[in-house]
């Protein structure tokens, strides 16, 4: 078997645009999106979207803090376990889980993939313990007992250069994003919240709310010089962009 990648789009979020684009107005709805490699060596998933417990009353999940600046449109169904068992995939076969970085978006479906074990940058484990339930980070999400590899840097997942963590500093202290070389597809790189829009690459315009912007532009201008090789960005929460990306059962790559 080939290297395989799906795509899931596990609910959406209604959202100030500055925390997209500094300086915005207004509200954004955007996708939160998981994706499923398959490997002959394992499967592995790039982040798992929201706990299942908003899909009732998120506020009493994530807090009044977070809940004033977060809308969601979540259904039944669109909980990361819930869309592998559509596509056949037991979600209790995932070998793998890769957060991009903890907050409560990215990782609320850990828990969900019981005998995973998580890759997480060591920089972004430790900077979650310090703030614990706090600035986006919610401990019940992410410290749920699975075993965890902490990594430094780029890691080669299975050793052949296929599936590779990248780190991609600035959206917070230890955010990472994964490239992905298909045989069928050619190469991606699923960034996570390194770059949320196409607009924000094409202008190298930040988002508002940022950990490091230097270390963010950087990423940008080594996201753009991927493109320029012909490597296919998937922008984190663009709702354009994710208009055109096909959902599982139909393949990326």
């Amino acid at each position: 078997m080939s290297v395989q990648l799906h795509a899931f789009t596990c609910g959406w979020l209604t959202i100030p645009r500055a925390f997209m684009l500094d300086g915005e107005d207004g509200l954004i709805k955007v996708p939160v999106p998981c994706y499923l490699v398959s490997h002959p060596k394992g499967r592995v998933l790039f982040d798992t979207g929201l706990h299942a417990a908003t899909l009732g009353e998120p506020a009493a999940h994530i807090g009044e803090t977070l809940a004033r600046y977060h809308a969601f449109d979540f259904q039944p169904g669109q909980e990361i376990a819930a869309r592998l068992a559509a596509f056949g995939v037991d979600p209790g076969r995932i070998d793998v889980v890769i957060n991009s970085h903890l907050h409560f978006d990215h990782c609320g479906g850990n828990a969900q993939l019981p005998n995973a074990d998580v890759v997480i940058q060591r920089r972004e484990l430790e900077h979650a313990r310090a703030v614990e339930s706090t600035r986006g980070y919610l401990q019940v999400d992410w410290d749920t007992g699975q075993r965890i590899r902490i990594i430094d840097g780029e890691h080669d997942v299975f050793g052949d250069g296929t599936v590779v963590c990248l780190p991609t500093y600035g959206h917070t202290p230890g955010h990472q994003s994964l490239r992905v070389r298909t045989e069928t597809g050619g190469e991606f790189v699923l960034c996570g919240d390194a770059c949320y829009l196409r607009d924000s690459l094409e202008t190298l315009r930040l988002p508002g709310v940022i950990a490091d912007k230097a270390a963010a532009l950087a990423v940008f201008h080594r996201l753009r010089d991927m493109q320029s090789r012909g490597v296919r960005i998937m922008y984190g929460h663009d709702p354009d962009f994710w208009t055109t990306v096909p959902q599982a059962p139909v393949r990326l790559g």
